[in-house]
C-alpha cells in the first residue's frame, strides 16, 4: 500500500470521527486492533454499540466505497466485533454495523455518507 493510500484512509477516518460526533456518536475506540485484525471506529449512539467501517476513495472506477465492505470483510469484523463485545463485558448491549463512504474530489472536498446498520453479525458468530 503506497503512502498516498494510506494518508488518504487516515484523512477519511479523522474526517468520519468529526462526522459521527456531530451526527450524536460518542467515539469508544479509534483503529481497534486484535489479531483478528482491525475495526476503523467502535462507537456509541444512544446505548447502541457500532461497529464502523470507513471506505475512502478517490474515484468510482472500482465501484462505490460501500461495494468495497465484501462478504470476507463482514466475516471477519462480525468476528472482531464479537470478541470487542465478549471482553468489554457488552453481550447484552444493542449493537450494529455501519459503513461510512469518504469520496475525495478532486476540489480537495470531501463527500460522507453513512449507512447505519449495514449488515448483521455474520450468522456463524452470533451469539
Amino acid at each position: 500500500m503506497t503512502l498516498q493510500k494510506i494518508n488518504l484512509g487516515s484523512r477519511g477516518e479523522e474526517l468520519t470521527v468529526d462526522f459521527l460526533k456531530k451526527q450524536g456518536y460518542s467515539i469508544l475506540e479509534k483503529n481497534y486492533k486484535t489479531k483478528l485484525g482491525e475495526i476503523d471506529i467502535i462507537a456509541r449512539e444512544s446505548r447502541t454499540v457500532c461497529f464502523i467501517e470507513v471506505k475512502t476513495r478517490t474515484t468510482l472506477k472500482k465501484g462505490t466505497p460501500f461495494e468495497a465492505v465484501t462478504f470476507l470483510k463482514k466475516r471477519k469484523l462480525s468476528q472482531i466485533a464479537l470478541s470487542y463485545l465478549k471482553l468489554k463485558n457488552l453481550l447484552d448491549v444493542k449493537a450494529r454495523f455501519d459503513v461510512v463512504s469518504v469520496l475525495s474530489g478532486a476540489d480537495g472536498r470531501f463527500e460522507l455518507n453513512l449507512i447505519k446498520d449495514a449488515f448483521e453479525l455474520s450468522a456463524p458468530y452470533a451469539y
